[in-house]
């Protein structure tokens, strides 16, 4: 009996050569990975090798389908449990490893080009998700979905949305027995911040139907823009809710005791590039007068990009935010970069702003509306209102 080893790049290709070199009497007995060229083991690349021998059998011919069951049965009977494994993952794909026609083992095009698949990866790249998050997505529809189910996009669509709302975190209710509550809106400059405290300032202490008005005050620290200052002062003065300002820590712990009687109290920041570290820490030190209780919200653009998200998120790690409020949405339509960041960081988000009307622009997160965003899906409202509806959080 005669033996042989084959080593080659992949997989595929080491069979193939097997049966070039072999023909079709050829078994295999062994397979692992190996490297290939190097110097003593080292920098060489990733490949496979096949140990096996030369059967004295005669074997009829056997057309394509029977072909592929001879393999399936061989591999059953005489691969060990990772070359089994291997084996049926090739078969299935049905694709060359320089993905040119099948060489007779697979089934046809397979998912490697299959148009679904492609259609799901192009709709992430609309949607401006990371390459990262695109992939795994791509790589769950393959792993769940036959070549016939692919053929269903609907489906497809409707597998993938839900497996999005998965990776969202959901924000907790809002506590009930804290007195007061503290809200500290942190984040870099430009995204909005004192707006959205007027926003809030609004759907906490005005009265609207089936909703009772909660006693609410307003704290700034951003003393250094007069403009800032002075625009939530109107806003205050409008909804009849007190603004005070603060400008060192002993100012905010004093300010925080003063309004023990109120329900929440909201604390406005400086807005810092996240790069100016002296500023954030001058601000942490101020901030860190609110007691050991606040409830910080960090607050970005739906328009920044997913590289300075990641480090927005980062840098702003030692505020101890445990909520995100995600403000602009009206000036893009492409909200997979910050849905991949809150997911990938674990941070639920807890308002959404889509415009500068004071109260009107804003609303709890939920679900439902962030699904109803993602552009070109298809998405079946319904289903998911009946699915997700339930996680809309309220604000009062």
């Amino acid at each position: 009996m005669q033996y042989f080893t084959i080593q080659a790049k992949t997989h595929r290709e080491a069979i193939e050569n097997m049966r070039n070199q072999y023909g079709e009497y050829a078994k295999i007995l062994t397979y692992r990975n190996v490297r290939l060229g190097g110097v003593l083991g080292l920098f060489g690349s990733k490949g496979v090798e096949l140990t096996g021998y030369l059967s004295n059998e005669e074997k009829p011919k056997v057309t394509l389908e029977e072909g592929k069951l001879k393999v399936l049965e061989a591999a059953r009977k005489e691969q060990t449990l990772n070359y089994i494994l291997k084996e049926i993952k090739e078969l299935k794909r049905g694709l060359p490893a320089n993905g040119e026609t099948g060489s007779g083992f697979g089934p046809g095009p397979g998912y490697g080009q299959h148009p679904s698949l492609e259609k799901l990866r192009e709709l992430m790249q609309q949607n401006d998700f990371p390459q990262s998050f695109a992939n795994e997505m791509v790589e769950r529809a393959r792993e769940r979905f036959s070549l016939t189910e692919l053929e269903d996009f609907t489906s497809l669509e409707n597998a993938v949305i839900d497996w999005i709302a998965e990776k969202i975190p959901t924000a907790p209710p809002e506590p009930e027995d804290q007195k007061p509550r503290v809200l500290i809106i942190v984040g870099p400059t430009g995204v909005g911040k004192t707006t959205t405290i007027a926003k809030l300032a609004a759907l906490y202490g005005l009265e609207s139907e089936g909703k009772t008005a909660r006693r609410v005050r307003i704290v700034t620290i951003d003393s250094y823009r007069i403009g800032a200052k002075k625009q939530i002062e109107i806003y205050g003065e409008i909804m009849r809710i007190p603004v005070s300002s603060a400008e060192t820590r002993e100012d905010l712990k004093k300010l925080i005791a003063l309004h023990a009687d109120a329900e929440i109290i909201l604390i406005d920041t400086i807005g810092k590039s996240q790069r100016d570290y002296r500023k954030l820490a001058e601000m942490k030190e101020i901030l860190d007068g609110a007691g050991s209780k606040p409830e910080v919200h960090l607050a970005v653009s739906a328009t920044t990009k997913t590289r300075d998200l990641e480090e927005i998120f980062q840098q702003y790690e030692p505020f101890g935010y445990s909520r995100v409020i995600v403000t602009k949405l009206d000036e893009t339509s492409q909200i997979g970069s910050i849905l991949s960041v809150v997911a990938k960081k674990g941070k639920p988000i807890s308002f959404l702003t889509d415009g500068q009307k004071v109260p009107q622009d804003i609303e709890p997160s939920s679900l439902v509306r962030l699904l109803l965003n993602l552009e070109g899906f298809h998405v079946n409202r319904d289903y998911i209102e009946n699915k997700y509806g339930a996680q809309r959080r309220a604000a009062g």
